[in-house]
């Protein structure tokens, strides 16, 4: 239990929240429960949660430490009381989630709780398959990530074993992850292989195509197909075949066909005839194609794991099959 004196800065405040801005770190679903359970009380007694605090009122907290913790990544899940996962696929080793765009899948330096890892941690922590204060360093983590206007499909680990194993597999490109995006005109060919080298630019947040290898460059190789073509824009499937930051969007755009709603490597005008504030792409497929021993993970080896419908896909290009 931690007790709180309200001063006269904080007078005049309601009790719920007093305690948000006291303990951020417990969700506000909770904050009502424990007050109406008065688990949360003032001076002893019992309190509305629209209740105003006097100066001198002595608030008392009966809420795990935990939740008193300096507010970070690293506890953000705390934060979270019902997560919201779209779960593709899920054992005891990893979990493959559907991330929409939109939604970070780490903290972007600012503190924010709301991002994939914290609601995979959340989730795993509600269901007690995973507790922290009995681990001694491992978290349940991410093995890929993709950017957050991107929508698709995100590994998690829950183990350190399968965190170790899906990481070597994904360096050693035994795991084959596919997208699909709406392109503004018509690829040509309709089905290549690009290979560039890639240079990023820290300052920008993108990266520029070079001709040839120079300092700071890294070659990235895409596979594209054109699925269909219509009214001026293309489907296309890519395989990546090296994950470099911006990939597809930067060589798509290099070749002439560039994403549609992409801000950075887009055209404008195309982005606002179609309304379309973000780029079209999605991680729709991820290939377990190990072809080496992947351990407590073998039983994976040659599974494939597809996301059935796409929003973009269905508005562009209904009837299409994917």
């Amino acid at each position: 239990m931690k007790e709180f004196l309200v001063n006269k800065n904080d007078a005049g405040q309601r009790l719920d929240r007093f305690v948000g801005k006291t303990v951020p770190l417990l969700p506000a679903s909770l904050t009502q429960k424990y007050i109406r359970l008065k688990r949360i009380k003032v001076n002893g007694k019992g309190f509305p949660r629209d209740g105003k605090l006097s100066a001198g009122d002595l608030v008392q907290m009966y809420v795990n430490d935990e939740f008193f913790e300096t507010p970070s990544e690293e506890n953000a899940y705390l934060k979270i009381s019902s997560p919201k996962l779209d779960i593709l696929y899920e054992d005891d080793n990893l979990m493959l989630i559907n991330k929409e765009a939109g939604v970070l899948c780490h903290s972007d330096g600012s503190w924010s709780y709301d991002t994939i890892i914290a609601r995979v941690q959340a989730y795993l922590y509600s269901k007690k398959e995973w507790r922290p204060k009995e681990e001694n360093a491992f978290a349940p983590a991410l093995c890929n990530r993709i950017d957050r206007n991107t929508q698709g499909i995100v590994i998690a680990a829950k183990t350190a074993e399968a965190l170790r194993i899906i990481n070597e597999k994904i360096k050693n490109r035994e795991i084959h992850k596919s997208y699909l995006t709406v392109v503004c005109g018509r690829p040509k060919p309709p089905a290549a292989r690009l290979e560039n080298q890639l240079f990023k630019d820290a300052a920008r947040n993108m990266v520029l195509i070079k001709k040839k290898a120079e300092p700071g460059t890294k070659t990235a190789i895409t596979e594209y197909e054109t699925l269909a073509t219509r009214d001026g824009l293309s489907l296309l499937s890519c395989r990546l075949i090296t994950g470099r930051t911006h990939q597809i969007r930067a060589q798509l755009a290099n070749n002439g066909t560039p994403l549609l709603g992409d801000g950075k490597y887009g055209r404008e005008k195309n982005n606002n005839r179609y309304h379309e504030k973000g780029q079209l792409l999605c991680s729709y497929k991820v290939e377990m194609a190990f072809e080496s021993d992947a351990g407590c993970l073998n039983y994976l080896k040659g599974r494939s794991f597809s996301l059935s419908s796409i929003d973009f896909v269905d508005k562009y290009f209904p009837g299409t099959k994917i």
